[in-house]
């Protein structure tokens, strides 16, 4: 593909005609979909709203919410939740070798993903710290040495929480890396001194050597400091290879009706990468993540043909036993009635060739 201009720069007001969230298509039923947006350069220089208190799609907690959290909310599980670490499922292995007609995926731990479609090698969300702010020491290594990694072609990151943009993974990556971001999230990388980064609003795309990256809808929210709650986009992001091949990253997320609509844009999803952690106490978490039976309901709105779960098993984060969400999700799937096969519950470090 050819190399677009590095650094135009317009106007991005945060309003065309939208429906609550920011979504500028109308759903099937509403009529027949608009196209897919036609990609954007590449790197190019953007102005974009001061917030994005407009998308969200819940309230955020307020004093009435953060007073009870502290008379009742625990924040990690107890003895017994956390007695499951030893069990926590762990293989590494090496990565699959691929060609450019192969799609693969390999679990590194949170919701850090080796995505190799379309001949490149993409890393979702990187963190290969031991330790982020405000949080215990992950309890399972990364599942891929950051020295067994080919040759990074690209990074997505999902939003700005530290346990999904952690800065000194990235500063083990060359700053001409080209990184995929949401809206407003430029800045924190070109401070960095990265050069080829790629800001997205919801339902727009880039294309990079053929593979099409579109950056879609979640219901989250963001924030990295005091001062700057929802200043930044969030979402998730759909690779599509040349082949038309498709994997969804939802990123962080609670469950909502934005699952659906992605599906009708981006059908024959391959493989959605899912989280199914972090979910307890759920009056507290609901909004922002999907506990296990509500991701399984995800992949059946979005059509996907195959479904991995993530963001569990990493970090504790929050008040459920740390192997629950592992047995919640087989057993959601298997009362679901879908094939065995297609839930790649993998173990941190495993991998898996879609066929």
């Amino acid at each position: 593909m050819t190399q677009q201009p590095e650094s135009t720069t317009i106007t991005s007001p945060s309003a065309a005609p939208r429906d609550p969230g920011g979504q500028a298509a109308t759903s099937s039923a509403a009529g027949p979909l608009p196209p897919l947006a036609a990609p954007r350069p590449l790197s190019e220089r953007r102005v974009w709203p001061r917030t994005f208190h407009d998308r969200l799609t819940a309230p955020l907690p307020g004093l009435k919410a953060f007073a009870r959290f502290a008379r009742e909310g625990a924040v990690r599980p107890g003895p017994e939740g956390l007695a499951g670490i030893p069990r926590l499922p762990v293989e590494p292995g090496p990565l699959p070798r691929v060609d450019a007609r192969t799609v693969a995926v390999t679990w590194a731990g949170h919701a850090s993903w080796v995505v190799r479609i379309g001949g490149l090698t993409v890393l979702t969300d990187p963190v290969w710290s031991r330790r982020i702010l405000g949080t215990p020491a992950r309890v399972t290594p990364v599942g891929v040495a950051w020295e067994a990694l080919p040759h990074v072609d690209a990074v997505v990151i999902s939003h700005n929480h530290y346990d999904h943009l952690d800065a000194p993974t990235l500063r083990r990556l060359p700053r001409d890396t080209p990184v995929f971001v949401p809206a407003g999230l430029g800045r924190w990388f070109h401070r960095r001194r990265f050069t080829r980064v790629t800001e997205l609003d919801w339902w727009e795309a880039a294309e990079l050597h053929g593979v099409r990256f579109d950056f879609v809808p979640a219901h989250h929210w963001s924030k990295r400091t005091l001062t700057d709650t929802c200043r930044t986009l969030w979402g998730g992001w759909v690779l599509t290879a040349p082949d038309g091949q498709r994997v969804y990253f939802a990123g962080d997320t609670g469950y909502g009706h934005w699952f659906s609509r992605i599906g009708d844009r981006y059908p024959g999803i391959d493989l959605a990468l899912l989280p199914i952690g972090a979910y307890d106490p759920r009056w507290w978490l609901r909004d922002v993540h999907c506990d296990p039976e509500e991701a399984v309901r995800a992949a059946q709105d979005l059509g996907a043909r195959r479904m991995a779960p993530m963001h569990w098993g990493t970090f504790v984060l929050s008040a459920e036993p740390v192997l629950e969400p592992l047995t919640r999700v087989r057993a959601a799937w298997e009362r679901a009635g879908l094939p065995r096969e297609d839930l790649w519950d993998l173990p941190v470090g495993g991998s898996r060739v879609l066929e």
